[in-house]
């Protein structure tokens, strides 16, 4: 049981660090991003517009 216990909060112990490390990536990672969008541009897809000639009738 002792065993068992030491190995579960071993894990949980990394698993806990690796958390912050992560967060911590995020977040730095999250304040580049906003820049890189801000110089692409956005092109805006609208609909065609086509007359209903263009379609060929169904058999």
């Amino acid at each position: 049981m002792i065993t068992f216990l030491g190995i579960l909060f071993g894990l949980l112990a990394i698993n806990a660090i690796l958390l912050l490390f992560s967060v911590n990536g995020a977040t730095e990672g999250f304040g580049g991003s906003t820049n890189k969008n801000e110089k692409t541009s956005v092109t805006k897809l609208l609909p065609r517009e086509s007359s209903e000639t263009e379609y060929k009738k169904a058999v």
